[in-house]
């Protein structure tokens, strides 16, 4: 019988060349990060059931990779319910393994403190273009900083680290989860009906204005002057600029604390104060999915991307839930995949063959790509076979620049002449 040698299905393998790109990009996020204060963290990919269950992660928590206890028999008793199986799940994103470990170490962290973390997350999605059950998330964290510099100081870095990575042309959108409360409250949405009330809103950019219209009154429920009510509402503060965010927040959303409408105003300051070249806008349509937000949200898209390539938002209360006091909290996550998809140009590295022949011993073959390493490229020693053309095409496709050749006879204490390839040969 074959064995089927491809991968789980929702995963995938990297091949060298795929690697190298990843690797280029994450090394050019975590050099902007690093400039910023934030140090690197690992967490482990499981975590008790009772945390990944614990209601932080929203929709997440039906994707949830569940892990059978040690020691279960072959079978077990018909009815057995399934919380007496399972005691650890795969972590389905990188904030509650932090709130964990935030909890965890406090003491021994500086205050506030600067997390960047990157590494795998599953997720029981069903396999599609785009969607994997394994993939990567890249995201910072400053926990312990009530005031909106955290949300402009990640923003800041975000934006920073794309721009690193060479896209351009994005745009950061900005939103805050107690304003759209107040919004809601305002047209006349009841408390209770607000959760669906948000998540039609957030397919407006999908269905627009008919299709929400037709399924807040339809499947929501809600009677057509509220709607209409919320609908002017957020008309009303779209393309607001920065210097009038307070003003017509105040204006459009009377009930909404002063507070909430100055730290709006405040990181939409921060935001028009950023290179040019960083776009942004006060969005009040974006809502994002994630239950554990309390205050700004943000999103960063792009044109060539379907979906969000970058979000996150402020969590005061998520670490609490397991510390027992409130620590303010707001992180940002870079939808790792989806970059690597838009970068194009990776600047190869310098590859070198030490090309020898059958009869050149192999410690001359060695002593040579030991001289050539001192110069700080990469070196390989490669043996000749076949034809030399066919041969110096492979080298090429596997990622060599150039190459050196050894034969029989040279002077071992002679460095031969390096010889480009491919598009690098004059």
């Amino acid at each position: 019988m074959k064995t089927d040698n491809s991968p789980a299905r929702g995963t995938r393998d990297l091949l060298p060349a795929t690697v190298a790109t990843r690797d280029h990009v994450l090394g050019l996020i975590e050099g902007v990060y690093r400039r910023f204060g934030y140090q690197r963290i690992e967490t482990p990919a499981l975590e008790r059931i009772e945390r990944l269950t614990g209601g932080q992660g929203g929709e997440n928590e039906k994707l949830l990779f569940r892990i059978l206890r040690r020691g279960l028999d072959e079978q077990v008793e018909a009815g057995t319910e399934l919380g007496g199986l399972v005691d650890m799940g795969l972590r389905y994103d990188l904030t509650v393994p932090l709130t964990r470990f935030y909890s965890q170490y406090r003491a021994e962290l500086p205050q506030p403190f600067r997390s960047f973390q990157f590494g795998p997350v599953w997720r029981a999605e069903r396999p599609q273009k785009g969607r994997y059950r394994q993939f990567y998330q890249c995201d910072i964290d400053l926990v312990g900083e009530a005031s909106v510099l955290a949300e402009a100081e990640l923003i800041e870095a975000t934006t920073e680290a794309l721009a690193a990575v060479g896209l351009t042309g994005a745009t950061v959108r900005l939103s805050d989860r107690r304003f759209l409360a107040a919004l809601a409250t305002e047209a006349g949405v009841p408390a209770e009906a607000q959760p669906g009330f948000f998540v039609t809103v957030d397919k407006l950019d999908k269905i627009g204005w008919a299709g929400v219209t037709a399924e807040l009154t339809g499947d929501r429920g809600l009677p057509a002057e509220v709607v209409t009510s919320a609908r002017d509402k957020i008309e009303a503060l779209t393309d607001v600029p920065a210097a009038k965010v307070a003003e017509v927040l105040a204006e459009v959303i009377p009930g909404l604390p002063e507070a909430v409408a100055a730290d709006l105003a405040t990181t939409a300051g921060c935001l028009s104060a950023l290179p040019a070249e960083v776009n942004w806008a006060f969005d009040p349509t974006l809502v994002r999915g994630m239950g554990y937000y309390t205050g700004q949200i943000f999103e960063i898209t792009h044109p060539d991307s379907a979906g969000s390539i970058a979000g996150g938002g402020r969590y005061d209360e998520l670490i609490g839930r397991s510390l027992g006091t409130e620590v303010p909290a707001c992180g940002f996550s870079i939808g790792f995949e989806r970059i690597v998809d838009l970068v194009t140009a990776v600047p190869a590295p310098e590859r070198v063959a030490v090309l020898f022949e059958a009869d050149v011993p192999v410690a001359q073959a060695l002593a040579t790509a030991r001289r050539l390493r001192e110069r700080g490229v990469v070196v390989s020693a490669v043996r000749r076979s076949g034809k030399l053309p066919a041969q110096l095409t492979r080298l090429e496709g596997w990622g060599f620049t150039s190459f050196v050749p050894l034969r029989p006879g040279q002077d071992p204490a002679a460095l031969p002449e390096e010889r480009p390839l491919g598009a690098r040969r004059s």
